[in-house]
């Protein structure tokens, strides 16, 4: 009952950590800085990073004390002082997670206290990227001994890092062509948005790839490859890689067919209608598909890994 529950609570984490920095980030570096289309504009951008980070740290702690109960053997044992304590002082799941709670905190009260525009989303964006450098404490990559230690921690938190520059991003497009929230005034600025993005998302991808093949190495190896299909840990490896390609065709079709067919339908409104529909359906798939990858990974995070079995 307990790890379905961890589970669960990682997953919040992980999507409030990827919202809070990716969304913040794309809404500095992607929409204009004043004016029509840009974030300070948005009506939805402050309550967007807020109900992230107060998702976030509500998952966090709740999280910790769920994790310190699997660990402790039942959750009257779990809440203890004396086992939250000894969680939080000497193990790196439970430092990471107070400077994660942390900065959630810091991040919920600046949202309460500035108005939208580049300052707060500066804030956001500085407090997320600490709160997803720390998910790599969560896994497997501050695991590692020796050597290469190092290498895979510091794999895990570039591969956080860029998650959340694609997730949040995908977040920030969903509102902006969601037709309840949408505004068509927006529309040159949304294309504009995607354009720009496409660079932007091939470099992220390769980041994806790279990171992911060091901690494959780290989690798998070559010695046991065949694991992927022998064992819980690798079919789910292998789901999550499934989920991943069907965003990558996504993202390859927003790109060269979606994007370019908005901006030669945005002068006409019938077709710009629907230019825009074929464009949100797509991000609506490629968004679940992303949350549902950060679902397996927060499974996988429970798992022994192959390299372990």
């Amino acid at each position: 009952m307990l790890e379905p529950a961890v589970i669960f609570l990682r997953l919040v984490q992980f999507a409030g950590a990827m919202i809070l920095f990716g969304s913040s980030l794309f809404l500095i570096y992607a929409l204009p800085s004043a004016g029509p289309g840009s974030g300070a504009q948005l009506n939805w951008s402050r309550s967007l990073l807020g109900w992230s980070a107060g998702a976030l740290l509500g998952a966090t702690l709740l999280g910790l004390a769920a994790q310190t109960s699997v660990l402790a053997g039942s959750i009257s044992e779990g809440l203890k002082l004396s086992s939250l304590t000894a969680v939080v002082t000497t193990m790196s799941l439970g430092k990471a997670a107070i400077v994660r709670a942390v900065a959630a905190g810091l991040a919920l009260s600046a949202v309460l206290v500035l108005r939208p525009g580049r300052p707060l989303f500066w804030l956001c964006t500085t407090l997320g990227a600490v709160v997803s450098a720390s998910l790599a404490w969560m896994g497997h990559g501050a695991a590692s001994e020796g050597a290469g230690g190092p290498v895979h921690l510091t794999a895990d938190i570039l591969h956080a890092l860029a998650a959340g520059v694609w997730i949040g991003a995908l977040v920030v497009f969903f509102g902006l062509l969601h037709p309840t929230t949408g505004d068509a005034r927006n529309h040159h600025a949304v294309h504009g948005a995607l354009h720009g993005f496409a660079g932007v998302g091939s470099g992220l991808v390769a980041v994806l790839v790279g990171t992911g093949l060091v901690n494959s190495w780290f989690l798998v190896g070559p010695a046991r490859i065949s694991g992927l299909w022998t064992t819980p840990y690798g079919q789910l490896l292998l789901l999550k890689l499934v989920l991943f390609a069907g965003m990558l065709g996504l993202a390859a079709a927003n790109r060269f067919r979606l994007t370019p067919a908005l901006g030669a339908a945005l002068e006409n409104n019938e077709t710009r209608q629907e230019a825009l529909a074929a464009l949100r359906q797509s991000l609506v798939v490629e968004t679940a598909l992303a949350f549902l990858v950060l679902g397996v990974i927060a499974w996988l995070g429970m798992l022994a890994p192959v390299s372990a079995q």
